[in-house]
């Protein structure tokens, strides 16, 4: 008898062993999973919290922050050509290659392109942008006429300046020779249409004439009907 129990304690060890094992494994697996679940969770957590941030910021919030990543990165730049007494205009063109600077060429060319006469509003307005950018600042003129003025330079309510200033020579000189490239250049675009004599009169002078062809141009598709009712006489 003590034999035979002695017998069936030795196979009882191995499959308690193999089941203890077993149990071990599944309890591993199950601590892993929640591992993984928790730090799952933590993870989704933390990408609610980043994409409510970044709804919360402007549209332009990216472009602004490499805006500023870029001017913190010059500044370093330059700060560091300071110190080694380089200019740093110098060695930034250095950096350039020849691809980006025929890039950027295009793009400046590009910047203010002649569209032709689209109005006399626009016309005027890239007259103003040219007259501008020709300015250069007389700063010897400027001081001398802020020591005429005195106080009266930043006018007031109460300052009588109105009327008082008087244009140097140079700057007339530079007015009419302006003013005599505007009336070369603008001889060399305009030719003379044919004349039509059976065309309709509507215009009073020649450049009026012109304006009105320029808005038929435009909206004479729009106002066809109109003119055809006021020249038959049926227009409500």
């Amino acid at each position: 008898n003590v034999s035979c129990f002695s017998a069936l304690a030795t196979e009882e060890e191995p499959t308690e062993t193999l089941a203890s094992q077993k149990r071990e494994a599944r309890l591993r697996k199950f601590r892993e999973l929640h591992f993984k679940r928790n730090e799952a969770r933590k993870l989704n957590h933390q990408e609610v919290v980043e994409e409510d941030k970044r709804l919360k910021l402007p549209s332009n919030w990216e472009a602004k922050k490499a805006r500023l990543e870029w001017e913190l990165a010059e500044d370093e730049k330059k700060k560091e050509c300071a110190a080694r007494g380089e200019n740093y205009d110098r060695v930034k063109l250095l950096e350039i290659t020849a691809d980006d600077a025929e890039r950027w060429e295009r793009k400046k060319k590009k910047k203010n392109p002649d569209t032709g006469f689209a109005g006399y509003a626009e016309a005027q307005f890239r007259q103003y942008q040219r007259l501008t950018k020709q300015i250069r600042p007389d700063m010897e003129s400027y001081e001398r006429q802020r020591e005429e003025c005195g106080e009266d330079f930043h006018p007031t309510s109460n300052s009588l300046i109105h009327g008082t200033h008087v244009p140097t020579k140079e700057g007339i000189d530079r007015m009419v020779e302006d003013v005599e490239k505007q009336i070369e250049k603008r001889s060399k675009y305009s030719r003379r249409r044919a004349y039509n004599d059976d065309a309709d009169i509507d215009y009073i002078n020649e450049r009026n004439a012109k304006f009105n062809k320029k808005a038929e141009r435009f909206y004479g598709k729009y106002t066809a009907e109109i003119k055809q009712n006021l020249e038959r006489g049926t227009a409500v």
